[in-house]
């Protein structure tokens, strides 16, 4: 290892170095009874701590911590200790007849040192579930949160700390230089939950160690409602997938494309379910969040801006409070091609509604842009739901729901290019921690020393009747 003795993160790099052949060689039960520590620590220890943390950071409404962070992350626990025995099982694959007496498998090994380096808008979700693979998996890890929410990473800290000794995993705080510090270390495995801009910086400094990265990325996630959905119970969903946190969700609704001749019937519905959720009064609901900084909000209020410029047509919302960093839930159509709202990733309450005359013009549309963390489709009609699914690409699709995807823990969770590169939750988690090795075992004499050297003719036939036969 080539020495960085200026680095601060250095000697605690270090430590873990040292000693993660030790932490590789943990038994399964050994590992469980790290997942129960943790799993103690956030479930009974500091649950109102974690709630009381997203309150002062986020806004976020208790029963939404509860779901969106302490549920995802007992879940994850649990699926993992349920699993974690076939999941380390060396796998027994096949062997050519060409290499007759021997035999063959996969073995499960930790990658080693990692870096967690995960965002602000569910911080505890997002830490804690990629950890909970990592722990799985055998390895140790560095853990740098954002620093955009200090109460949940102070927090978060502290929970680390008294779960587990820094050689084996630690949290360290700090802004944009701790992660420009951290990213010079060589890590065996790099995983990145933020922005694709973000992304690119994390996926280009792992390329100076040959680290191998797991990037958990955004973008604008499409839903497409057809002139068959279900109206009311396609905007009752909708609105809720797209406003929780604020809207400051990965794989929340970017914007709908909608059949022209339900477009007018939808946007209603989701008035009335936005009024019925808020109580027509989002700024006063103790079921609504707040956006996460002041850089954030004013984003999100250009967004705004450029759409009024534009002559956009607004439906619903679209009132802002600075000094609170409150943005109302906001419905808006029309907006021109140019609009900022149509070109970035929203990552807050605004729903841009754009209608199509054709399916396969939805379709289109989607294809110009960048592939999609997650793609939703509103429909009864199977016909049109497998065109969708069969002419697009995207890291996920729900069908008649949006975002509970994310909380199936059997299912690989990520994205594809832009939109991120590997999988995560459960089986999935624990590989990308883990280094698939192969290993081939020779049992007995094997066939293939019949072609050692000296090369004579009879070794020639052989090898020709090898290549056409095995």
């Amino acid at each position: 290892m080539i020495k960085n003795t200026e680095n601060p993160y250095y000697n605690l790099f270090l430590k873990q170095k040292n000693n993660q052949l030790k932490v590789a060689k943990a038994s399964r039960n050994q590992r469980v009874k790290k997942l129960n520590a943790l799993q103690r620590a956030i479930e009974i220890t500091y649950r109102n701590n974690i709630k009381e943390a997203l309150k002062k950071d986020l806004g976020k409404p208790s029963i939404e911590s509860e779901m969106t962070e302490v549920y995802q992350i007992i879940g994850e626990i649990k699926h993992a200790k349920a699993n974690l025995h076939k999941w380390r099982r060396d796998k027994k694959v096949k062997t050519p007849l060409s290499m007759l007496g021997a035999s063959s498998y996969i073995k499960y090994e930790p990658k080693g040192v990692c870096l967690i380096i995960s965002p602000w808008n569910f911080p505890f979700n997002l830490t804690f579930g990629p950890l909970v693979s990592a722990i799985a998996a055998g390895n140790t890890a560095i853990i740098k949160p954002s620093e955009m929410t200090p109460n949940s990473s102070a927090l978060m800290k502290q929970i680390v700390a008294s779960v587990f000794d820094e050689d084996e995993v630690a949290l360290v705080e700090g802004e944009i230089e701790t992660s420009t510090q951290l990213l010079k270390l060589p890590f065996n495995h790099i995983f990145f939950t933020g922005s694709p801009m973000v992304g690119k910086i994390v996926m280009k400094a792992a390329s100076e160690h040959l680290s191998s990265v797991t990037l958990e990325l955004g973008g604008k996630s499409p839903t497409i409602i057809d002139e068959t959905a279900n109206l009311k119970t396609a905007a009752k969903k909708i609105m809720w997938g797209k406003f929780m946190n604020c809207g400051q969700i990965c794989v929340s609704p970017d914007y709908v494309l909608i059949d022209k001749s339900v477009k007018e019937k939808f946007i209603s519905e989701c008035k009335g379910w936005l009024d019925k959720y808020y109580d027509k009064d989002p700024k006063q609901s103790d079921a609504y969040g707040r956006i996460v900084t002041s850089k954030h909000f004013n984003r999100l209020a250009n967004h705004l801006e450029d759409a009024k410029l534009k002559n956009a047509t607004i439906h619903y919302g679209a009132e802002t409070d600075e000094s609170t960093k409150y943005i109302s839930p906001t419905l808006i159509s029309d907006l021109k091609d140019d609009a900022s709202l149509l070109h970035e990733e929203i990552f807050g309450p605004i729903l841009p509604i754009v209608s199509y005359d054709t399916l396969e013009n939805a379709i289109a549309y989607i294809n110009s842009k960048e592939r999609p963390l997650a793609l939703y489709v509103y429909s009864k009609s199977r016909t049109n739901t497998n065109k969708v699914i069969s002419n697009t690409r995207a890291g996920s699709t729900c069908i008649n729901n949006n975002v509970i995807q994310y909380a199936n823990h059997h299912l690989p969770f990520g994205g594809i290019n832009n939109s991120g590169i590997g999988k995560s939750h459960g089986y999935y988690g624990f590989k990308a921690f883990s280094n698939e090795r192969s290993v081939v075992k020779q049992n007995t004499y094997g066939i293939t020393e019949l072609l050692f050297p000296p090369y004579t003719n009879l070794k020639e036939k052989l090898a020709k009747l090898t290549v056409k036969w095995f």
